[in-house]
């Protein structure tokens, strides 16, 4: 691990390399997280019994050898009905996975974010119903946010893009319970971005609620950051992995209120941002834009 300011970078380990060798641009696919200075920071339902019926009596005729004698009669508590569980997917506390981190300096342009990403994410049931009702067909997703310089999108273990629904401001990712996710994102800049990602509300570096102010990882130019998990150690995180609700992490840590959903809180640098916004401005800029006398400078 490499030291310096404060900034961590990590790199896959060779079996990820290859999952995301159709998103990176030939080189090792690394991340880096920014840990000093800036600000900033997963239930049983109970169940109920009915008592035995100690009003029942034998039947004036029959022998009183075959009845045992009437019980008294007994108070009834009644319980509260079931919880019940909440359907769709949320996000576990997965096996541990080797994820090494680095570090080096990142001061933010601005204390605001360049551009902000939230998916949506459910089991197929879930997100075929979410689609219904925002009137749109499941397909592999990618988002691309600010200016489109960013690409953004869930993976499976081998590397494919999820499928998901982009309608009415909602995107909406199609997971499957048990299985293992990561979260990409691809800069198409020569500059470099800080990315704070939460999972469930959930900071997805410390487990804490999750805060755009804290710091995050940075994606380097023209490369792919990948977020294996829940950061555990500088080494190693907990896989991402979908789950039931009641199993998400966020239900047995915080609460279960912010659970199917994934942020991005994504921070330019300070100095010259090559993107395509800035791109464009200089490929269309005009020589000669008005035509007059020269005048002072104000």
């Amino acid at each position: 691990m490499q030291i310096a300011n404060g900034v961590l970078r990590h790199s896959l380990v060779p079996s990820c390399l290859a999952l995301l060798a159709a998103c990176a641009h030939g080189g090792a696919t690394k991340s880096a997280l920014y840990s000093g200075g800036g600000g900033g920071s997963p239930s049983a339902a109970p169940s109920s019994t009915m008592a035995g019926d100690s009003s029942y009596s034998p039947p004036a005729h029959a022998s009183e050898s075959f009845y045992e004698p009437a019980r008294p009669s007994q108070s009834t508590i009644v319980q509260n009905d079931p919880v019940p569980e909440r359907p769709g997917l949320g996000t576990t506390f997965g096996e541990s996975v080797y994820a090494p981190i680095s570090f080096a300096p990142f001061q933010r342009s601005s204390g605001t974010p360049w551009a902000e990403v939230a998916l949506h994410y459910n089991d197929e049931q879930g997100v075929n119903e979410h689609a219904r009702y925002v009137g749109a067909i499941p397909q592999p997703l990618e988002i691309y946010a600010g200016d489109g310089s960013l690409a953004v999108a869930l993976v499976d273990d081998a590397g494919r893009t999820l499928p998901g629904v982009a309608a009415n401001g909602r995107t909406l990712i199609m997971g499957e319970d048990g299985a293992r996710y990561r979260i990409i994102v691809r800069n198409a800049t020569t500059a470099r971005f800080e990315i704070v990602a939460s999972v469930d509300g959930l900071d997805v570096i410390d487990g804490k609620p999750a805060d755009p102010n804290r710091r995050g990882y940075i994606v380097d130019p023209h490369d792919t950051l990948v977020i294996d998990g829940f950061r555990t150690s500088d080494a190693n995180v907990a896989a991402f992995r979908f789950g039931r609700v009641a199993d998400s992490y966020a239900a047995k840590s915080s609460g279960d209120r912010n659970v199917g959903i994934v942020g991005l809180a994504i921070f330019s640098e300070r100095g010259a941002v090559w993107t395509r916004d800035e791109l464009q401005r200089r490929d269309t800029a005009d020589p000669f834009p008005s035509r007059g006398y020269a005048m002072p400078p104000r």
